[in-house]
């Protein structure tokens, strides 16, 4: 039998608690997600990753450094299988074909985690700082397409195969939680796009209750995702020279320490009853979880941003990792 199609329960031990597991990372490309589809393969998981970017055809991201068959490759070498599908997650036939695959190689999904997003060079441009009556109307739409349309198409194409899980997880990744959105993200069609995921993984828990599974919001920190350090001008090696730039760089965070929390989430059979329906921070998942980032730190931007940043209150990014 294919290595891809075998669908044999595998041991679980304590370094592989999701060696049984079937995981669809969309939008893998890179950050978060790419991060995410890794952590996962080190638990054991054979991991689905999807993107727009290959190494045939670039994504209007425009990054030609990250691909998803580099992705699924970083999975495997951590320790699971990883199978790329290019997948343009705003096509609902290539949607639909994705579910279809995974159906026919694996018979049922186990974890789904919408990563979607690809829209920074929009919200660099034309968003931030700007009204909404300002914001070209085309690209405000560009936005909630991407941050919310493709979450609630994989979402509605995907669910039936979750629901075959004996514990199904479904994990939306956004930008800020519930609590710490209650401050307007700069701009209608952002703040929008960054809302949707929280709501639709509150929605849905209620709905996946009843075949015993959930659904959460996540959020990473300040990440220092490719892109972003691209931006600065720096690499995972050196980034704290980006902190003369930007002095509240220095709460960055790698992309792998939201992977690591949400991994961890993931293997925790009572996870129902601490995370269903409600949205996280890597920081709140990292202390409930004991994680630590690849500095061994354990930063709370949203802490320190909400304390010291908009609060005034005297502090430090150090004091918050």
């Amino acid at each position: 039998m294919d290595k891809n199609t075998d669908t044999t329960p595998r041991h679980l031990d304590h370094d592989t608690p999701l060696a049984d597991r079937i995981a669809l990372v969309a939008g893998a490309t890179r950050g978060a997600g790419r991060a995410l589809a890794v952590e996962l393969g080190r638990a054991g998981a054979t991991v689905y990753v999807t993107g727009r970017t290959t190494r045939e055809h670039v994504s209007e991201v425009g990054r030609t450094t990250e691909t998803i068959e580099e992705t699924a490759e970083l999975v495997t070498a951590a320790g699971g299988t990883g199978i790329a599908v290019p997948t343009d997650h705003l096509d609902e036939d290539r949607v639909r074909a994705l579910v279809g695959r995974i159906d026919r190689d694996r018979g049922r999904l186990d974890i789904l985690v919408n990563d979607l997003w690809g829209g920074e060079h929009l919200t660099a441009g034309s968003v931030f700082g700007k009204k909404s009556w300002e914001t070209p109307l085309a690209d405000g739409l560009r936005i909630l397409e991407l941050g919310v349309r493709s979450h609630v198409i994989t979402a509605a194409l995907a669910l039936p195969l979750l629901i075959r899980s004996d514990a199904p997880l479904h994990v939306e990744v956004t930008d800020g939680t519930a609590r710490s959105n209650r401050r307007y993200r700069e701009n209608i069609y952002y703040d929008l796009a960054k809302n949707a995921p929280i709501r639709i993984a509150f929605g849905l828990g209620q709905e996946l209750a009843e075949y015993g599974g959930m659904a959460v919001a996540v959020t990473p920190g300040f990440l220092r995702s490719e892109q972003m350090l691209t931006h600065f001008g720096v690499t995972e090696e050196n980034w704290r020279d980006a902190v003369a730039q930007v002095p509240d760089f220095a709460i960055a965070e790698s992309p792998y320490y939201l992977a690591r929390a949400v991994a961890a989430l993931a293997a925790d059979p009572a996870r129902a009853a601490r995370w269903n329906g409600k949205s996280a921070s890597s920081g709140d998942l990292a202390k409930a979880y004991g994680v630590r980032d690849l500095d061994g730190s354990r930063p709370d931007a949203w802490a320190y941003f909400e304390d010291v940043v908009f609060g005034g209150k005297d502090g430090s990014p150090d004091d918050y990792r």
